[in-house]
């Protein structure tokens, strides 16, 4: 029976969601908050230490935090981010800010603020200023000014009187910025540790008021820059920069702007093939993913969350897990569809038999990003966080919603085709010949995986001792992130040679060997240095490049301790995410299945690591988001294939002998081998893109990304798996006994599975 109604309703359900999507998606990409690598800006991380050498509270944490805040308010930065990290940490970002000069001078400038007179007597200071009580303004001549609000009038009344007692000519009132000792400060530097003068006004009678008004021959830029350091006051700490970057606006915009159109190539493509292979689950793949895309955003904007490139890793691990999910459901119903089973029969057998491996393979991706949202930092918590947004996004969109709509039209009954599904007559047998799925036939029955196990242990070992020795005399060529040091990157207006910018550098008084040009049209000039830059150095050399190129470069100073943190918080949260898996893999399969999990993520981050240190690529925040996401991938691809084991385990009952246990482990592996292909395929599609055509800051990312799911395939099928059925052959022979199945409930499912 032709149900209409079940077509009208979907056909209502997708043009709501793409009518609500097209009214409101200019909207939602205006709100999404780019980060420093994506727009420009300054970002600096700061270590706090009291004047005193008591320790640092959360109380004087937040006095400082609200003092940076005040002073960064006169940016005009529309969502400046600061924020406390750990114990006695800062952070400050400022995305998309023009003048970071004068932010950096801005934010450093830890000082006192005092009322003066010419023979520097301290009158008043900054804690006789009403809070919030200096406001930039104008004149009646239109002059700019600054207006000030005392809490007491009588006290300025008396630093007047005084003022005047000085006479013609001494009647000044002048305001300083007073710098403790040691402070490290920029401002404190350029002036060689003396006051700094700020603003002098000419008192010429009494004045018993809280209105004080400072006027001079001030840009409206300086009158700004002037009432916020009076409201800012002066800051209870010393301040020392741990690190720091500034990211030129033509950089930030020229990687979204690459990275984004390269990820609408890659996931136009992947449409393309969903469309061609899977028919109409590929469509319904299609509408789903779009929705899930635009979610994501949405979120993203609801959580006040900054995307950077980390982050569109993170999305675009994400967008490879929900097309992962469909790919799933539809390689299940296609089995169904073979066996003999009717299209709603299928629909239904394929839906309840995929979930399983859909809601173990999130699951354990999800504890991974959780792990690493708890210890991670900056960048790794980013990733993290949008991780854990696509994760749950994925199962609603992928899952729930895929099922939803592919439901309506498959029990609408107007698409009984199984050409529809991508399955030929030809192909499908007799319901009556008495075949399960997992019986079925595949195009890699050929292919004897245990069977080739000790070749395959044999090469990892041997990637795992030429792996030492590269790392051995290579070493891994650290970035900044992970080493201290500067990295400065500029942009010329031709093509340029690495001698001539070496020869450059050198004549501005910034000599560097290390000096890579990049870029399509061999214009951009990155350099390292193995010093980390004080914040005078750091002007010097933007001031220069910008005048003699007249693009501002990006540049990141960072010191040893933030690269040394980064590398043990990250490590530290992958040894608690193995343990996590292994709990979690043993709970729901076996912890054999967890060891061969773990041992073929470490398998997949060494080969990279190896890769890395062979080729000489830089090692820098991107490596590590690369890493991750390789991770999240494998321990996907690991337990989708461990799932397909278990089920068959399951449905053979006891095995006896190896070679039965030997011939379900390869039926399973062929079973899954065109779903992990047909995945891997689709996510390798987005990578391709991004290495040609998006943005140079993540190609070493893409890189990372592209032989990671290569491996990541290989190691589960050939390394997970194969150990899983080695340490099950040894049990075997410790035994003496069979394989059996034990009372387990999969997931959707009333069945029993080992």
């Amino acid at each position: 029976m032709k149900l209409v109604n079940r077509v009208i309703t979907f056909t209502l359900i997708v043009l709501l969601l793409f009518t609500g999507m097209g009214t409101t998606v200019q909207g939602v990409l205006d709100k999404v908050k780019l980060g420093l690598d994506l727009q420009g800006g300054f970002e600096v991380l700061y270590e706090v230490e009291t004047l005193d050498g008591s320790k640092v509270t959360p109380s004087v944490l937040s006095d400082t935090n609200a003092a940076l805040n005040r002073r960064v308010n006169a940016f005009g930065v529309s969502e400046p981010s600061i924020s406390i990290e750990g114990e006695n940490r800062i952070r400050v970002q400022l995305a998309g800010l023009d003048d970071q000069s004068s932010a950096r001078e801005l934010l450093s400038s830890t000082a006192n603020l005092t009322f003066r007179d010419v023979d520097d007597n301290i009158l008043l200071d900054g804690m006789d200023l009403k809070e919030g009580g200096a406001v930039d303004t104008f004149s009646d001549t239109n002059q700019p000014i600054v207006t000030l609000t005392l809490k007491d009038a009588a006290k300025f009344a008396e630093a007047t009187r005084q003022v005047i007692a000085k006479g013609p000519g001494k009647n000044l009132l002048v305001v300083w910025l007073d710098f403790e000792e040691g402070v490290d400060s920029y401002a404190a530097e350029a002036v060689k540790e003396e006051p700094k003068f700020a603003s002098a006004a000419t008192v010429s009678e009494v004045l018993n008021t809280t209105n004080v008004m400072i006027q001079g021959n001030f840009t409206t830029e300086e009158t700004k820059n002037l009432a916020s350091i009076l409201n800012s006051g002066s800051l209870p700490v010393k301040l020392t920069e741990i690190y720091s970057t500034s990211v030129g606006a033509q950089f930030g915009e020229k990687a979204l702007t690459s990275t984004v159109f390269a990820g609408v190539v890659g996931v136009l493509l992947i449409f393309v093939f969903m469309l061609l292979y899977y028919r109409l689950p590929g469509i319904i793949a299609i509408i789903t993913l779009t929705v899930f895309t635009y979610l994501v955003l949405v979120v993203f904007n609801g959580i006040n969350a900054v995307l950077t490139l980390p982050g569109i890793a993170a999305v675009v691990l994400g967008i490879g897990m929900a097309i992962d999910a469909n790919i799933l459901t539809a390689e299940r119903i296609r089995e169904e569809l073979r066996v003999g089973h009717d299209i709603k029969e299928a629909f239904r057998l394929g839906s309840k038999q995929s979930l399983s491996a859909i809601v173990d393979a999130q699951l354990t991706t999800l504890l991974v990003a959780i792990v690493l949202f708890y210890f991670g930092t900056s960048s790794v918590k980013g990733f993290a966080t949008t991780l854990i947004i696509t994760i749950l996004l994925s199962f609603v969109t992928a899952v729930w919603g895929s099922r939803m709509l592919l439901g309506l039209l498959v029990n609408s009954g107007y698409f009984d085709n199984s050409a529809w599904y991508g399955i030929a007559k030809s192909k499908q047998h007799k319901l009556e010949d008495g075949l399960r799925a997992l019986d079925l036939t595949t195009k890699f029955d050929r292919l004897d995986f245990v069977g080739h196990r000790r070749k395959f242990y044999a090469f990892s070992m041997l990637i795992l001792v030429v792996g030492v020795v590269i790392i051995s005399i290579f070493r891994l060529n650290l970035g900044i992130d992970f080493s201290s040091g500067t990295r400065v990157e500029f942009e010329a207006d031709r093509t340029v040679t690495q001698e001539e910018m070496v020869d450059y550098l050198d004549s501005i008084g910034f000599p560097g060997e290390d000096v890579v040009i990049s870029g399509d049209a061999q214009n951009i000039a990155v350099a390292r240095y193995k010093t980390e830059f004080s914040q005078q150095e750091i002007l010097d050399f933007k001031a220069k490049v910008q005048a003699d190129f007249n693009h501002e470069p990006s540049v990141s100073a960072v010191s040893s301790t933030v690269g040394e943190e980064l590398v043990k918080n990250a490590l530290k949260a992958l040894v608690i995410s193995a343990i996590g898996i292994i709990i979690y893999v043993a709970i729901r399969f076996e912890w054999r299945m967890g060891i061969g999990t773990i041992v073929s993520l470490a398998h997949d981050v060494f080969f990279i690591v190896a890769i890395f240190s062979l080729l000489r690529l830089e090692v820098e925040i991107t490596f590590v988001a690369a890493v991750l996401t390789i991770v999240g991938y494998s321990i996907n691809d690991t337990i989708v294939t461990f799932d397909r084991i278990r089920e068959n385990v399951e449905h053979a009952g006891k095995i006896a002998t190896k070679e039965e246990l030997a011939n379900i482990v390869n039926k399973s592996l062929r079973q899954t081998m065109g779903r992990s292909v047909n995945t891997v395929l689709t996510v390798i599609i987005v990578v391709v893109a991004l290495i040609f055509l998006g943005a140079p800051s993540i190609q070493n990312f893409s890189i990372a990304l592209l032989i990671g799911l290569v491996t990541g395939m290989y190691s589960s099928i050939c390394i997970a798996a194969q150990i899983w059925y080695s340490l099950k052959v040894r049990e075997m022979d410790k035994t003496g006994g069979a394989v059996v199945k034990k009372e387990k409930k999969q997931w959707g499912s009333d069945e029993p599975v080992v």
